[in-house]
């Protein structure tokens, strides 16, 4: 009677989002390095109104408070919690704006590259023969030329500036995307899906983005993630040589180079922190993307 009145409730259907949020967090490593990329992401984000000061506004800033401690308090009140730099600028301030310049020219970066490499991809892989093999040939050639040496090129010929690094660095990341997808995209292609979609005489526009496309996107998403965080290890790094940002953008590499000189008198925090910052953020972010690449692939599942 009791089982008449009050039927078994049905079991829950599991699905692929929550089978997917399952698994992720099945790594405690992965949640730890997404909530340290969520906190110094919002942060970088939100520099603006949660920052002590503007590091780049020279109405805000002292000489006479440049490279003051940890600890170290202004004669205006400010207290420099991780120091100051050789202009005064409060460490903590210009490292919160080197952060979000750096997601910004990684994000940027990044779907622009996703765009492009993605387009080449399925191109490559839908037509085959002649278009796959110079299209791949253009990535072989890419590929085979180290990263920073096409960056140094680059900007050597186009000069420094945000929108210069942004197109160096899509220059640099859109053969990975091409041929991750390339190689998604002809596995799919054979599949049955795609030869009903033919004989329905689908437009091929709408067979390779609204078909063949999604069912590529776990390794791209993958990549992606993965050249985030590269991006943003090169930006440093180009800044840091002097042929990236200009001096008056701020950035981490920048940060890390002005302080280098004062290294050896005893003045570490000027370089010191936002190369700690740098390194919690690149680190955070490939933790998310290995995670995520043990996830999205079945043969890595346990």
């Amino acid at each position: 009677m009791t089982d008449a009145l009050h039927p078994a409730a049905p079991p829950k259907v599991e699905t692929p989002f929550r089978r997917f949020v399952a698994d992720f967090c099945e790594s405690r490593i992965a949640l730890a390095g997404l909530a340290v990329f969520v906190v110094v992401f919002a942060a970088a984000m939100l520099c603006a109104w949660i920052s002590p000061q503007n590091p780049y506004d020279l109405r805000q800033l002292d000489i006479m408070d440049g490279k003051m401690k940890p600890g170290s308090t202004s004669g205006d009140g400010l207290v420099f919690w991780l120091g100051s730099d050789s202009q005064g600028r409060d460490m903590v301030s210009a490292i919160l704006y080197g952060l979000r310049t750096s997601f910004l020219v990684a994000v940027t970066s990044g779907f622009i590259a996703a765009a492009v490499g993605t387009t080449v991809g399925l191109l490559a892989a839908y037509y085959g023969g002649r278009v796959d093999t110079l299209l791949m040939r253009a990535v072989d050639i890419k590929l085979s030329f180290p990263a920073i040496l096409i960056a140094l090129i680059l900007l050597a010929v186009l000069g420094q500036g945000t929108d210069k690094i942004i197109l160096a660095l899509v220059i640099i990341q859109w053969a990975y995307y091409a041929r991750t997808v390339r190689a998604s995209a002809l596995v799919e292609r054979r599949k049955e899906y795609v030869e009903a979609a033919h004989c329905l005489a689908l437009p091929k526009s709408r067979i390779l983005f609204r078909h063949i496309l999604p069912n590529c996107l776990p390794p791209l998403i993958v990549v992606g993630t993965i050249q985030i965080a590269n991006s943003i290890a090169l930006e440093a790094t180009l800044s840091f040589l002097g042929v990236g940002l200009p001096i008056t953008e701020p950035s981490l590499g920048l940060l890390i180079a002005n302080g280098f000189e004062y290294i050896l008198s005893g003045v570490y925090w000027i370089s010191f922190f936002p190369g700690v910052a740098l390194l919690v953020t690149i680190v955070s972010i490939n933790l998310v993307g290995d995670q995520l690449r043990d996830v999205l692939n079945p043969r890595l599942q346990k």
